[in-house]
C-alpha cells in the first residue's frame, strides 16, 4: 500500500534511534490491509534488520504472529480502529527490559498519529482529485447550454430588428451570458493557477481580468447591472429606483472591476432578502454610491455579523445563500481603499431616501468629485 515519503521520513526518524542501539535481530513495519483486498491481513511496509535474512509473510508463518520471550508486536491504532502494527524481535540471549518496552509504546504511538493522518490524508487527496474530475465534466456539460443562449439571443436580435425596443432586454441576456462564461472559465483553471488578488492572502479573489471591460468606465460597467435590478423588481412587483444622473465618477476607468463585482453583490442581497413588496433602489454619491431597500431594517446584533464570510442574519436563514456576499463586498472596498458601511436610516445618506431600511454605502475614500456631468 502506498503511503507518502513525508510519514516513511518521520517512521525512520523514529525508530532509527533504536535500531542504532543493536538490540532487535528483526524490527518491522506494517499497515492492515483494506478489508477487501485478498491476501495477508498485514502488509509489511519497512523493515530494519541486523541480517540479510528477510522474514516471511506473516500468513506463511503463523509462528511469527506469536509473541514469546524475544518477540512483541505493538499495536497501531486510531481509537479503536487498527492501522497496523511493529514487530520487534529482540537479538539473541538479550531480554526485555521495562525501560526498551516504553520507548517502543511511545514510537508506536507517534508513528499511530502519523499514520493515521497520512492515510487521512491520502484519502482527502482521492476525494479532492475525485471532485475536481466530477466539476471538470460539469464545467463541460455547463458549456452546452449557455453555448444555446448565446445561439438563441442572437437568432432573436436578428427577428427583432435593429430598431426594436426589445433589444436591450436581449443586449442584457448576451452579458449576462458572457459572464457566466467568465465564472465558468474561471472554475475550470482552479487548481491549476490563481486567481488575482492582493498581498494579504485573505483578500478576496477575483475573476482574471477582461480585455473587453478593462477599456470601460464605471458607468459602462454598471448599466448592465442597473437594467438588470429594474427586470428583477419588475418581475417581482416591486418599486426600483434607479439613478438619474452620473457624479463625474462614472467616465472614470472601472480598473479591476471590483466595484461592478461589489455593486451585483449588494444588488442580489437587497432582492433576496429584503420583504416582498419592499422598494429596492441604488443612489450615486459624489464620493461613492448607496443600494438600498425599504424593508424592516437589519437588527443592531446583526449589524457587523452579517459582513463575516458564511454568516447570515437569523431572518435569512430560511432562505437560500451562502452568506458570502456581503462579506465579498466589503473585503473588495477595503482592498481597494475603500469602505462598505451599513445604515438603518437611509435617509441620513440622502434626504430622497426612506426615513427606515438597510442602506449600503460604498465610499471611494478619495477627495469629493464633481456633482454630475449629465
Amino acid at each position: 500500500m502506498q503511503l507518502t515519503n513525508r510519514f516513511l521520513d518521520f517512521a525512520d526518524q523514529q525508530l532509527d534511534p533504536l535500531v542504532s542501539r543493536k538490540v532487535f535481530s528483526h524490527l518491522d513495519l506494517y499497515l492492515s490491509a483494506p478489508p477487501e483486498q485478498p491476501g495477508p491481513p498485514l502488509i509489511l511496509i519497512q523493515q530494519w534488520s541486523s541480517s540479510s535474512h528477510a522474514l516471511p509473510a506473516t500468513s506463511v508463518d503463523i509462528e511469527l504472529r506469536q509473541t514469546n520471550e524475544e518477540r512483541r508486536w505493538y499495536p497501531l491504532q486510531d481509537a479503536d480502529l487498527i492501522l497496523g502494527a511493529l514487530h520487534v524481535e529482540l537479538e539473541p540471549g538479550l531480554s526485555w527490559t521495562k525501560d526498551l518496552d516504553e520507548q517502543m509504546c511511545r514510537c508506536a504511538l507517534s508513528i499511530s498519529n502519523a499514520l493515521g493522518r497520512d492515510l487521512e490524508c491520502m484519502q482527502l487527496r482521492k476525494e479532492l482529485h475525485h471532485e475536481r474530475n466530477q466539476l471538470k465534466m460539469l464545467v463541460h456539460q455547463l458549456r452546452n447550454p449557455l453555448a444555446a443562449l448565446r445561439t438563441y439571443a442572437q437568432l432573436i436580435i436578428r427577428r427583432l430588428g435593429p430598431e426594436n425596443i426589445h433589444l436591450p432586454l436581449i443586449d442584457g441576456i448576451l452579458t449576462e451570458q458572457r459572464q457566466l462564461g467568465r465564472y465558468i472559465d474561471a472554475i475550470e483553471t482552479l487548481g491549476q493557477q490563481k486567481l488575482p488578488s492582493g498581498s494579504d492572502t485573505s483578500s478576496p479573489y477575483l475573476l482574471p481580468p477582461d480585455a473587453a471591460q478593462q477599456n470601460k468606465n464605471l458607468k459602462e460597467l454598471l448599466i448592465p447591472l442597473i437594467e438588470r435590478a429594474s427586470a428583477t423588481a419588475s418581475l417581482q412587483g416591486r418599486q426600483w429606483h434607479g439613478p438619474s444622473q452620473w457624479p463625474a465618477w462614472g467616465g472614470c476607468s472601472a480598473g479591476d472591476g471590483s466595484t461592478a463585482e461589489i455593486v451585483a453583490n449588494l444588488l442580489e442581497n437587497a432582492f433576496r432578502y429584503s420583504p416582498p413588496g419592499c422598494a429596492v433602489g441604488l443612489t450615486l454619491l459624489a464620493d461613492g454610491l448607496c443600494v438600498w431597500d425599504g424593508g424592516p431594517p437589519i437588527a443592531t446584533d446583526e449589524r457587523q455579523l452579517i459582513f463575516r464570510r458564511g454568516e447570515r442574519g437569523i431572518t435569512s436563514r430560511d432562505r437560500p445563500g451562502t452568506g458570502l456576499g456581503l462579506a465579498l463586498a466589503r473585503a473588495l472596498a477595503e482592498r481597494n481603499g475603500g469602505q462598505l458601511t451599513l445604515s438603518v436610516e437611509p435617509w441620513r445618506i440622502n434626504t430622497n431616501l426612506p426615513k427606515q431600511g438597510n442602506a449600503f454605502r460604498l465610499s471611494w475614500l478619495q477627495p469629493t468629485l464633481p456633482a454630475a456631468i449629465e
